[in-house]
């Protein structure tokens, strides 16, 4: 069924590589992964792959640097072995908050890492949610961007919100697009939160733009979750302006810090993430909600090994 076709993974996110494994019928590649004693990654392939279509899963979260090198290792490891094509499955994108210089004498380190991932020698890039869109410029190299919206709307469409008592808001300015996808998708009306930055830490929201949300539920949607400063600041603004309810959704819970005290300190209800990255049983607190998108990473492996649309995905 899937003749050629071989799934590799780092050491990032080896439970979300076993369940694209499972969907798409096949074993995961045998490969050793370690450190040398000053640190140093090593890699052996421990089967040919001369001539196949590898794809190498390796989200590029925290540890962030550890990670992003181990991919690198590993798909030079597969330009050496001979494989016919590599593709670097990346759910979530590391240093994609840095895509442009807003600031002087700073770096674009995006675009910096995806000179490393086609330099190194990746075929092809398949990923989940970019922070920005347009770093799918950045590579030269095709790039799949798939979009978790499917797969989280499906569960808040479980809890039958009532259109009329349903308000989606945009936790800025710049993810209005994003909401509106949502709203389109699961019915409601459209507000947005007026977000200001401080800093690269800090965030001030202040105000609600749109109509009155008083005695209704409350989604917020975003891309991803670090210090949680800017989505719980989001809730709050909800709240005081009247949500019953609260919930929270995005598709990467990177969770840096202290957020996970700040989500349970907040008046959010529930927060909904994917498992894109790897969130330790220790660290779940109980509002945590984690669907998964093996079944759309593995529908998409299967659609690029066999040259099929991976836009039909959305359709």
């Amino acid at each position: 069924m899937h003749e050629g076709l071989v799934l590799l993974s780092g050491r990032a996110h080896q439970t979300l590589a076993q369940q694209i494994a499972q969907y798409l019928g096949l074993p995961l590649g045998n490969v050793n992964l370690g450190n040398f004693p000053d640190g140093e990654i090593s890699c052996q392939l421990n089967e040919n792959i001369r001539g196949r279509d590898v794809f190498l899963l390796q989200p590029t979260g925290p540890s962030v640097n550890d990670n992003l090198m181990e991919l690198l290792v590993m798909i030079d490891a597969c330009v050496r072995a001979s494989a016919e094509r590599i593709t670097a499955v990346i759910p979530y994108f590391g240093y994609a908050r840095q895509d442009r210089k807003d600031a002087g004498r700073v770096p674009i380190t995006a675009k910096l890492v995806a000179n490393l991932i086609t330099k190194a020698g990746a075929t092809r890039v398949l990923t989940m949610d970019l922070h920005a869109a347009q770093i799918q410029g950045f590579f030269d190299v095709p790039v799949d961007h798939l979009y978790a919206a499917p797969v989280l709307d499906e569960y808040f469409k479980a809890l039958r919100i009532p259109s009329e008592q349903l308000v989606i808001i945009s936790p800025d300015e710049g993810s209005i697009k994003r909401t509106l996808q949502h709203v389109e998708n699961l019915g409601g009306q459209l507000a947005i939160v007026d977000k200001r930055r401080a800093n690269a830490m800090e965030t001030h929201q202040a105000h609600l733009i749109g109509d009155s949300i008083e005695g209704k539920t409350a989604l917020l949607f975003d891309d991803m979750i670090s210090t949680a400063g800017s989505i719980v600041g989001a809730a709050n603004v909800a709240k005081r302006y009247g949500a019953k309810e609260v919930y929270v959704s995005a598709t990467h819970a990177v969770l840096c810090g202290n957020a996970v005290q700040k989500l349970l300190d907040s008046p959010i209800k529930e927060v909904v993430v994917t498992n894109s990255l790897p969130i330790p049983q220790a660290e779940m607190p109980p509002k945590l909600r984690i669907v998964s998108v093996a079944p759309m990473l593995g529908e998409a492996i299967r659609r690029i090994h066999r040259n099929e649309s991976i836009s039909r995905l959305f359709d």
